[in-house]
């Protein structure tokens, strides 16, 4: 039996939810070089790679106030100020994305789940418009049948409106729903519309261990989920 069928009491989830950044992707590459190059074009110093890794995950306006703050708190930073800013990021990530890279052990998940006849999804606090090129660009759109960006609804996460968007498009029940994530809010998402969280070790928490925000499960690889306990370790 897999560990993912361990979490349904034998059984396999009608669904499954997955985060994007830091989750199936490590895209933190690219939107570094975005942010640098918009601070180069502001007259600022580039915050680097380490930096932008511990400020991503609450979508592009606040990745660009903390950019603009050079620090993860970013309360004064002026509303203009993020707009001319934020203006600039998205033209400069709207360019290539060759940097990013599909984190290992993601395309076997993906095939297994996909066999195994488990709808997919995606809902991150990436913009929109960057979502489907991405995944297509990546060899991963064919997986999934529904995709919610930052902005396709008013909420995003931590707040579990995508995630119940999802379930209601799909017909599935939180009891037969699983969300993949690599950080706080994905768990308080999931935990909030009343899903199981999976979360992987190797994701973007703001420089804090996942496993401090109680998710059901952690894994180092998502091979793992799909494996036997002592299938994969």
């Amino acid at each position: 039996m897999t560990r993912l069928e361990q979490l349904f009491d034998g059984t396999l989830p009608r669904l499954v939810m997955f985060d994007l950044d830091g989750t199936l992707m490590d895209s933190v590459p690219d939107l570094a070089a975005a942010v640098d190059k918009m601070l180069m074009l502001l007259g600022r110093e580039s915050a680097g790679i380490e930096r932008v890794r511990d400020w991503v995950g609450n979508g592009s306006r606040v990745l660009v106030r903390r950019a603009l703050a050079g620090s993860y708190e970013h309360a004064g930073v002026d509303e203009d100020e993020t707009d001319a800013a934020l203006a600039l990021f998205m033209q400069a990530y709207a360019g290539s994305h060759a940097l990013t890279t599909v984190y290992p052990g993601v395309r076997e998940c993906l095939d297994w789940l996909a066999t195994h006849e488990v709808a997919l999804a995606v809902i991150t606090n990436k913009p929109a418009q960057f979502v489907a090129p991405l995944l297509d660009e990546k060899g991963l759109g064919g997986y999934f049948g529904w995709l919610v960006g930052g902005d396709t609804l008013p909420q995003q996460k931590p707040d579990p409106a995508a995630l119940f968007w999802v379930m209601d498009q799909v017909g599935a029940t939180p009891a037969e729903s699983l969300f993949i994530g690599d950080s706080r809010n994905d768990v308080l998402a999931a935990r909030a519309a009343g899903v199981p969280c999976v979360a992987v070790s190797y994701g973007y928490n703001h420089g804090r261990p996942i496993d401090e925000e109680e998710p059901q499960l952690v894994l180092d690889d998502l091979r793992q989920l799909v494996a036997s306990p002592g299938g994969l370790r």
